[in-house]
């Protein structure tokens, strides 16, 4: 079944070299995963990276009904990055295809065992199933981004504004660079 490849650009021009490149890289990717609908694939030249060879960046992302799978790789040359993205493609394809087709180490599929959620009643409110409390400790951006990599934390980190007076909430955004949210009230 054959599917829809979109091929984008950043601070870089498509060649029809690297357009038919990518297009039959990509296109192999139904062999292994059956249900792709669309794939696309960004080329980005990123100029400020501090290192030459991770300039050239490739990112895949494909979907289809269920899923949606995405990768990047950066490398000194467009050919390669395209190429490092397509295993680590691949290699998503495998660990989705393992939690999605084997189901449980003992034979049983996941259908089997998750229940369904009870109906929830008119009125009633839906479970919450985790909560967590911890104190916040008043700090500057600056610090907030200390303790964001202190801790591990990769994706966001919530804390106390003291030059604001109000709860933030800082985050890595894709490009290696952060960003703050800061909510108001309504």
């Amino acid at each position: 079944m054959e599917f829809q490849v979109d091929v984008f650009a950043r601070n870089m021009d498509i060649t029809d070299r690297i357009s038919d490149y990518v297009n039959k890289k990509v296109g192999k990717l139904d062999r292994f995963l059956n249900g792709i609908e669309e794939a696309r694939v960004e080329l980005a030249y990123a100029k400020s990276a501090r290192n030459a060879a991770d300039r050239q960046v490739a990112q895949i992302t494909i979907r289809g009904k269920g899923f949606i799978l995405r990768t990047e790789e950066r490398a000194d040359d467009i050919f390669a990055a395209v190429d490092a993205a397509m295993e680590k493609m691949q290699r998503q394809i495998e660990r989705y295809k393992g939690k999605h087709y084997r189901g449980r180490g003992d034979g049983t599929s996941i259908s089997d065992i998750v229940t369904e959620p009870a109906e929830l009643e008119e009125g009633q409110a839906p479970v919450i199933a985790r909560r967590k409390r911890f104190t916040l400790v008043p700090m500057d951006e600056m610090e907030a981004l200390e303790q964001m990599s202190l801790l591990g934390h990769e994706n966001f980190f919530v804390f106390y504004n003291a030059n604001t007076e109000e709860i933030n909430v800082l985050y890595k955004r894709r490009d290696g660079s952060y960003g703050i949210i800061q909510p108001d009230v309504g």
